[in-house]
């Protein structure tokens, strides 16, 4: 809790002493004491109030006994009550000690008066300590989120860096493969991946992207793919205009598509066509990705693997849900099915 806290409180207490101060002065007036005799033991009492409340109030903003050592504050408020009412009877017997029925009420009145010092103080005190313990709470609270966003923010930069070497690896591997018979698409497949590397280092998941701007993005993946697996491989992208200005976190289809590559072209021999649809759904963004897949031979069932778990991690680590990544199979087709929710 900021310090604007404390200075609502002090208002709101010189507010009220000044109230408390002002009836004071009429009390005692009427009473029948002169206008001198009731400002002056106005002033005091409660100037002493005041200062004895502040003190506290400052003592308790930097340290604040825990709930067991909670009767340490009404022990305090006694204290400090003591105190009030013994300095205020002390410094107006000697400013009015001629004055023999003034004397004589203030040592009837000492009981009266540590009663309402007491309740003064006490409130000053536990007011105090229940808006320290508020502003220690939201501080923890504060400090745990920024941990929990600092452990999100590394793991999720950790996925990244290992989906980014897992991708890496294999175009290397077919790079080289093509490097004695195809040397001039294996220089094309280099200028690709390097494209695709200079546009993945640039981004990152503090910043969401559009589903146009990734699908530019992914492009360059999938124009990579197509050297190494040929003619084989073939996508048809289809994005309604609303989906194009969704949101959507970098660099995720990316694997998902890896993924209806490898369980659509790894055990089979034909061509495949993977098709990537995207639609708006309650107004979240929502992809499916498609592969068919040779029943006898392919086991895409099996196929979580780091792929579609990094997607699911990162998913959860974003939005603080587990259901926005779903697989799906219908006789020779695996369909995956990503819903991106739109927070702003």
């Amino acid at each position: 809790m900021k310090d604007l806290s404390y200075k609502k409180l002090s208002f709101a207490y010189i507010a009220y002493i000044l109230l408390w101060a002002v009836l004071h002065v009429f009390v005692f007036h009427r009473l029948g004491f002169s206008w001198q005799i009731a400002l002056v033991d106005s002033a005091i009492n409660n100037g002493l109030l005041l200062t004895l409340s502040f003190a506290m109030a400052m003592s308790l903003k930097y340290f604040s006994p825990s709930k067991r050592n909670a009767l340490m504050l009404i022990g305090w408020s006694i204290t400090l009550a003591i105190a009030s009412a013994w300095l205020s009877n002390f410094f107006l017997l000697q400013i009015f000690i001629t004055d023999v029925d003034y004397v004589a009420l203030l040592h009837k009145a000492f009981l009266i008066r540590f009663c309402v010092s007491f309740l003064i103080i006490e409130w000053v005190v536990l007011f105090s300590w229940i808006l320290n313990r508020m502003r220690n709470r939201q501080e923890m609270d504060a400090r745990k989120a920024d941990v929990e966003k600092m452990l999100r923010e590394a793991e999720l930069e950790g996925l990244r860096q290992q989906l980014q070497p897992h991708f890496l690896f294999n175009s290397l591997n077919s790079i080289s493969a093509l490097a004695g018979s195809k040397p001039e698409e294996a220089r094309r497949m280099i200028q690709q991946l390097s494209d695709f590397l200079r546009g993945t280092l640039k981004k990152d998941d503090k910043q969401m992207s559009s589903l146009q701007e990734e699908l530019k993005h992914l492009q360059l993946y999938l124009d990579i793919e197509k050297v190494r697996f040929g003619h084989r491989l073939n996508t048809e992208i289809k994005a309604d205009e609303e989906s194009l200005a969704l949101l959507i976190p970098p660099l995720l289809l990316q694997p998902l598509v890896e993924n209806a590559i490898k369980f659509g072209l790894y055990d089979t021999i034909g061509d495949v066509t993977i098709q990537i649809n995207s639609s708006v759904e309650n107004k979240n963004l929502r992809i499916t990705i498609s592969n068919p897949f040779d029943v006898e031979t392919a086991q895409p069932s099996k196929g979580t693997g780091f792929g579609l778990k990094s997607v699911q991690r990162r998913l959860h680590l974003l939005f603080f849900r587990n259901d926005l990544l779903k697989t799906e199979i219908k006789q020779n087709l695996y369909t995956t099915t990503v819903i991106i929710p739109q927070t702003i």
